[in-house]
């Protein structure tokens, strides 16, 4: 018989890889935003490639771990067993406060995305069909969100391909440019490679580092994945791999065609790409990749968050009524919490700029905010699987998907996270960020020690 607290097992390989792809390739790959690039220059290639190292050692760990306890809610669970349940706590909050933030920031990006087709389009309206669109197909059943995800993610996986594709053939034939192939000179001219020197290759790596969050919903959706030591072990040998391949891909095909200090003069690098080649609908394909991303990215908010309520619940922080289950298997009370959350913050965003002078300020300090606690599944799974390593010896001789040359590797990407958060709370343009975040995990903590008093002291 089933249990009414357990959720089903209906995700797919092919669906997780996915939801993965499509939690970490976002809007701002699209949008062409300079501002790593205009921090360090070609270089944001090599800041790419030191945030996949610890992106690939993270995956690893987790991927270790979940092979053991595939479970919901994963890295909130290891770090309550492994660290303490304040770890655990500040996690799930963390991933909550997180996709809310990005689903909100997700709606409001695609009501200003249809406005390039319908400029008199009231955002509320859109933003309001989007948010009860999203929500009912994460109602109707995980499957149904796997697969919404899947296709949303596949356009912005194919449009990545054809720029790729387009980029080389620009460089290497001089396709769209005469015939004259434009090299890899703009690698090295215009100031050369580091051109921000080290500080601006720390200041780049935090908003880099930024981008790649969102990959660890792989843990999230480990609880409901098919035959799941396979099916995890699958999806993040690919997940890594595809990721550092898009996102490297894209950045060096946009640094090499085009000079980085004139970035700010060409718009979108991927509208520009594709219309130098002769597509002339690029604007207006891209825009659709546009929107397909934001709606992904609410997509995914709604259902990463919902499950870190459903797994709060099942550890009696929030009510017991977040574990009841559809007969779909769907915690229906987080998914419409959720959902509720970001369309209030949605309406807040519209009218609190009418009522509140500078309130639009405040609101990108909260979008901006998320960056810290988004950090925090990183922190966690790296801190958690040193614990890991010592309490399950026995069941590691013959596991098949350990992490290389643990704990230094672990040690390196923890160094890396912190002097990332050192250089954010140096650079002006990203300290009020760290600040926000920093009093979001502050007034979590001292929640949970006032509630919790019979868990300030691990058992």
């Amino acid at each position: 018989m089933k249990d009414k607290h357990n959720l089903n097992r209906d995700l797919s390989s092919r669906q997780m890889q996915m939801i993965a792809l499509g939690g970490t390739i976002g809007v701002g790959l699209f949008m062409g935003s300079a501002s790593t690039i205009k921090w360090t220059g070609p270089s944001v290639l090599l800041d790419y490639a030191f945030a996949g190292l610890i992106l690939y050692i993270v995956m690893r760990a987790l991927g270790e771990m979940l092979y053991l306890d595939p479970a919901t809610g994963s890295f909130a669970k290891f770090a309550s067993e492994y660290i303490h349940p304040l770890a655990g706590y500040l996690t799930a909050w963390s991933n909550v406060f997180q996709y809310l933030v990005v689903g909100i920031s997700e709606v409001i990006a695609v009501g200003q995305y249809l406005n390039y087709w319908w400029p008199n389009l009231p955002d509320w309206i859109s933003g309001a069909v989007i948010v009860i669109t999203l929500c009912i197909a994460n109602l109707v059943s995980v499957k149904a969100y796997g697969e919404l995800e899947f296709w949303f993610a596949l356009i912005k996986v194919l449009t990545i391909i054809l720029m790729l594709i387009l980029g080389a053939m620009v460089i290497l034939l001089g396709f769209g440019n005469h015939w004259q192939p434009i090299g890899f000179s703009n690698l090295w001219v215009n100031g050369g490679f580091f051109t921000g020197g080290f500080k601006g290759f720390l200041f780049a790596l935090s908003i880099v580092i930024a981008s790649y969050q969102g990959i660890e919903i792989v843990g999230i959706t480990a609880g409901e994945a098919k035959d799941p030591q396979p099916t995890i072990i699958k999806s993040i040998k690919s997940i890594v791999a595809r990721i550092l391949i898009f996102y490297i891909g894209a950045i060096f095909v946009i640094v090499t065609i085009y000079p980085w200090n004139k970035l700010d003069q060409v718009g979108s690098p991927f509208v520009e790409t594709f219309s130098r080649v002769g597509i002339t609908a690029a604007a207006s394909i891209i825009n659709f990749v546009l929107v397909t991303a934001a709606l992904s990215g609410c997509n995914s908010g709604i259902f990463s968050s919902s499950r870190m309520l459903y797994t709060l619940g099942l550890k009696r922080e929030v009510s017991a009524k977040y574990t009841k289950l559809s007969g779909r298997g769907v915690p229906v009370l987080a998914v419409l919490t959720i959902s509720i959350g970001i369309f209030i913050g949605m309406v807040l965003n519209a009218i609190l700029p009418h009522l509140v002078k500078g309130s639009s300020n405040v609101f990108v300090l909260v979008y901006s905010s998320s960056v810290l606690p988004g950090m925090i599944p990183w922190f966690v799974i790296l801190i958690s699987h040193l614990k890991f390593r010592k309490q399950n010896q026995a069941k590691l001789k013959a596991h098949p998907f350990k992490l290389a040359w643990s704990p230094f590797s672990n040690y390196l990407a923890l160094f890396g996270l912190l002097l990332t958060l050192v250089f954010m709370f140096i650079n002006p343009e990203t300290r009020a960020s760290v600040i926000v975040g920093c009093i979001f995990l502050a007034i979590m903590s001292t929640v949970f020690f006032i509630t919790r008093p019979d868990q300030t002291k691990k058992s």
